[in-house]
């Protein structure tokens, strides 16, 4: 609408103000001309000058130190799916580094590698409707040869609190040992907090604070001076506690692991130490509970309603069922080290990415290839992906040949 336009400067700052992504923020000045002159681009804050290379004092000694990396999770979506019975809707990871954007499973730590030739390298955000749904940072160590290798990869979960808009922050990660270590910008070590009465599972940023669950449910708040105060009992029961956020409510996710062998193979308990190669955790089945405050307890949830949940690697978050392609709500997706081998298929598509999938309501779970309306949201990308922005890459080459034509 042409009024949209006419909207005071200081209302149209104030919007911004209540914008939560960068995404968000980048949608909202490609309004229009007045819009973006109204609203100053947000400095992004991962950028070489702002994280060098972090200390390992305290928490590692194989490597140099370490380099800090963000990495956001997409919906992408047509500007109109939201209207639609069935929405189609794309996910997926991008890691954002100087002069160069990567491709991970949304759940997981895989790179997507090879890429299908029709997905397009530029996205433009003016023909898709595109939404933040999470985010993660990830530890890579630092070396002589190389600090950008995978395979150099911190694999504990870290989670960050900004003190202010520009450098200042707090990280939070679990130590090899299971317990929690901080590290503050400015310091020259991490802090290791000593009190664990069992190991931690998971760290989470929940209204603003830290939060870190352990193997037996017991949650703690984590002040920034390292002080811990209980916030929920321990549930025991399941062998994996993960936290994530739902409606505004602290959520945990209890799964239920075992020992198996991978499909198809059987063999006896007298080699079973000879074949660790070839077992798995499996998870077979999963409990949702979520945060009494008052009462310091954890209630369990048999129905998650229109929500989805996700839990990967690094990450946690949740969604809306009609948000997403082929989703009916009350399930959850989750990482399994059991469903798949680790292969590439010809689409780039990671065969081994071993996301499963539980439905709360029946219990059902399984490897996402027994879902295939769900299987959709992941992988390969869909074909309007590439009809949508080939429209804009076709408009800039006109453009190119007109400005040669004139020259």
């Amino acid at each position: 609408m042409e009024e949209w336009t006419h909207l005071p400067k200081d209302l149209i700052e104030l919007i911004s103000k209540r914008l939560d992504t960068s995404t968000d923020l980048l949608r909202c000045r490609s309004v229009c001309n007045s819009w973006r002159s109204s609203i100053p681009p947000k400095p992004p804050r991962l950028s070489s000058n702002t994280f060098k290379i972090l200390p390992n004092d305290g928490i590692c000694h194989t490597s140099l130190g370490f380099s800090l990396f963000k990495r956001r999770i997409f919906l992408i979506g047509l500007p109109n799916s939201h209207n639609q019975t069935d929405p189609q809707g794309w996910l997926v990871k991008v890691e954002d580094l100087p002069g160069k954007k990567h491709l991970f499973d949304p759940l997981s730590r895989c790179r997507s590698t090879s890429l299908p030739n029709s997905l397009p390298r530029v996205l433009d955000l003016m023909n898709l409707r595109i939404r933040e749904l999470g985010h993660e940072y990830v530890l890579q160590h630092v070396s002589s040869s190389s600090f950008t290798d995978a395979g150099n990869l911190y694999m504990e979960k870290v989670v960050m609190i900004w003190l202010n808009r520009e450098t200042e922050f707090v990280l939070l990660t679990i130590h090899v040992s299971g317990r929690l270590a901080m590290f503050k910008s400015g310091d020259k070590r991490w802090t290791i907090i000593n009190e664990m009465p069992s190991p931690y599972d998971d760290v989470f940023v929940y209204k603003g604070r830290f939060y870190a669950v352990d193997d037996t449910g017991r949650t703690v708040v984590v002040a920034l001076d390292t002080d811990l105060g209980l916030v929920g009992n321990p549930i025991f029961g399941g062998d994996k506690k993960y936290l994530v956020e739902s409606k505004g409510d602290l959520l945990l996710v209890d799964m239920y692991l075992t020992m198996d062998s991978d499909e198809g193979l059987s063999i006896g308990d007298d080699i079973v130490e000879y074949l660790v190669q070839y077992m798995s955790e499996r998870t077979v089945q999963i409990k949702v509970f979520k945060l009494n405050e008052e009462g310091k307890s954890w209630i369990e949830v048999k129905n998650l309603e229109d929500q989805v949940l996700f839990i990967g690697d690094d990450s946690t978050f949740s969604a809306l069922a009609s948000d997403l392609s082929g989703c009916k709500g009350n399930c959850l997706f989750f990482e399994d080290n059991f469903f798949y081998s680790r292969e590439e298929g010809d689409d780039g598509s990671v065969i081994g990415r071993d996301t499963g999938v539980f439905e709360l309501e029946s219990g059902c779970i399984g490897p996402l290839r027994n879902f295939p309306d769900y299987s959709k949201l992941f992988w390969p990308p869909p074909d309007w992906v590439a009809s949508t922005s080939l429209e804009v890459q076709n408009q800039n080459h006109l453009e190119e040949l007109m400005i040669e034509k004139r020259r």
